[in-house]
């Protein structure tokens, strides 16, 4: 892979180019984006994102600002907030306007003051820098074109003492299961995606996306060179997900 192109699933694509046919992807799936995530984990990304909500432990007695990058639906920072006390405060931020109008019809009015949805790119935040105490990030990273400079920028917008959250498909670890889940994600999450959606190519995709990423180690290595310190990763059932975190420090 070349500096001008990047990965599309298994295809080589050019640079310039991902970013849009991601775009169609999730403008494709958006409306039953969360209802295709309950059929495809058995419900367990609701139990992964639980565990991400807990790393984080947002403070129920004093201010918390807090960025949820691309997640548009509103999933994460529904979470959050619920778990946070009513100074916390969660900007969800997406590069996709569909995802982001699902999360704005889910919220109505029940976080009123306390949310509010950006559309834009990971890699470019509009936002001041040092501005936000947590940056979450879940089950998108992998479909950014530029991972560094995204990981540039959320090291950007933290305060100094701020944590990154990083919830990701990851290497299944165990014997045997990994070749259960391999004919399990390519033989029948796209066909539950043609069902479901009416879209069975965009499952193909981001089935691939997930075998392109990097293994837990390497990613980790990649956070700590957008500068963040204490870079761990915690794997979840069996290496299907892993969380990676870091600090600002």
């Amino acid at each position: 892979m070349t500096d001008e192109n990047t990965h599309f699933g298994f295809q080589s694509v050019p640079l310039g180019e991902k970013q849009g046919r991601v775009n169609e992807v999730f403008h494709s799936v958006a409306g039953r984006y969360d209802l295709m995530n309950d059929l495809m984990s058995a419900g367990l990304h609701r139990l992964w994102k639980n565990n991400l909500v807990a790393m984080l432990r947002p403070p129920r007695n004093r201010p918390f600002r807090h960025l949820d990058v691309a997640g548009g639906t509103g999933d994460v920072a529904f979470r959050i907030l619920d778990a946070g006390g009513p100074q916390t405060h969660v900007t969800v931020l997406d590069i996709n306007g569909e995802m982001l109008k699902v999360g704005q019809e889910r919220a109505g009015h029940a976080y009123e003051g306390r949310i509010d949805f950006v559309e834009a790119n990971a890699e470019s935040l509009p936002l001041e820098t040092a501005a936000f105490d947590a940056y979450t990030i879940a089950f998108g990273i992998r479909n950014v074109p530029r991972i560094d400079a995204a990981l540039r920028e959320a090291y950007r917008v933290l305060k100094p003492g701020g944590r990154f959250l990083c919830l990701e498909f990851s290497k299944v670890d165990v014997p045997g299961l990994d070749r259960i889940y391999d004919a399990y994600s390519f033989n029948v999450i796209p066909r539950l995606g043609r069902m479901v959606t009416g879209d069975a190519e965009s499952y193909q995709y981001l089935v691939e996306s997930i075998r392109r990423f990097p293994p837990p180690a390497a990613f980790a290595r990649m956070i700590e060179q957008a500068g963040f310190k204490r870079v761990t990763y915690r794997p979840l059932t069996a290496g299907v997900v892993a969380i990676h975190s870091g600090w600002k420090i």
